[in-house]
């Protein structure tokens, strides 16, 4: 993406009608690592991909607590998703505060909507360069919402954003159908394999999965290290016999192939 006269301020108008400010803006989140959410009747699960600056450092935290019905997954700036994170922490202590119950996750979601849209209108500021992937639980129900700078936000059944993204949503689009009925075993493990299509050639290890569960009796959770593990082995596992039978079935046509040629 190449600089016009018209990106020098948020709210200035291309001849077609575009802010150059929010599609870069825009552009830092799909740069990001990958970040993906589903959800079932009961649980809804956040899995991301975590990077490091170099092989020194530790990973960088995508995932995020907003209360113990509601967290985050990120893509893009995480300074930028620090100040939206205080902003929703503040929010729902005020709600629980004043009334005594959780703040419901979609109000959550149409206040932090409200506040990336003032940044695209008012002169001096600039859109968040972040998105978010909200899960919570509340009211006997599951949400997953995802954020942008430009201020939208949409309820999800399954979403993927950040760089390679396409190959996670693809994964997600041609199973959904089944995500309501499962339990939550089964969604992490989906989750896990959906990040798994957008990985590339990139191993993934507990060191740089990131995954967390809000559900029915269940409270916002990051799973620790080991967990993952056990989801990440669990699926080598379920390849390698995938593999084992592909290779019996080969072997099976091979002398079918061999016995046809005999008999000829």
């Amino acid at each position: 993406m190449f600089r016009t006269q018209y990106d020098s301020d948020i709210s200035i108008y291309s001849p077609e009608g575009r802010l150059y400010q929010i599609e870069y803006a825009m552009q830092a989140v799909a740069q990001g690592s990958t970040a993906l959410g589903l959800k079932s009747k009961t649980h809804a699960v956040v899995v991301t991909l975590m990077r490091s600056s170099d092989e020194l450092s530790s990973h960088q935290r995508k995932i995020f607590k907003v209360d113990g019905h509601m967290g985050i997954a990120i893509s893009g700036l995480t300074a930028d998703a620090r100040v939206l994170l205080k902003f929703m922490r503040n929010e729902t202590l005020h709600h629980k505060f004043v009334y005594g119950s959780d703040l419901p996750t979609g109000e959550v979601v149409s206040s932090l909507a409200m506040k990336s849209q003032r940044n695209t209108q008012r002169w001096g500021r600039r859109p968040y360069g972040v998105g978010l992937l909200v899960i919570g639980y509340d009211g006997d129900k599951t949400h997953l919402y995802q954020t942008s700078p430009s201020g939208n936000c949409f309820s999800y059944y399954a979403q993927a954003i950040g760089s390679r993204s396409q190959s996670a949503r693809t994964y997600l689009e041609k199973n959904f159908k089944e995500f309501p009925e499962l339990g939550l075993e089964e969604l992490v493990l989906h989750g896990v394999k959906a990040l798994k299509e957008s990985s590339g050639k990139e191993t993934l290890t507990k060191l740089n999965v990131g995954i967390a569960v809000v559900g029915k009796e269940q409270k916002f959770e990051i799973l620790k290290p080991n967990k993952v593990q056990n989801y990440l082995d669990q699926i080598l596992q379920t390849e390698g016999e995938i593999e084992i039978e592909n290779e019996n079935e080969n072997e099976k046509d091979e002398t079918a192939e061999t016995l046809e040629l005999k008999l000829d």
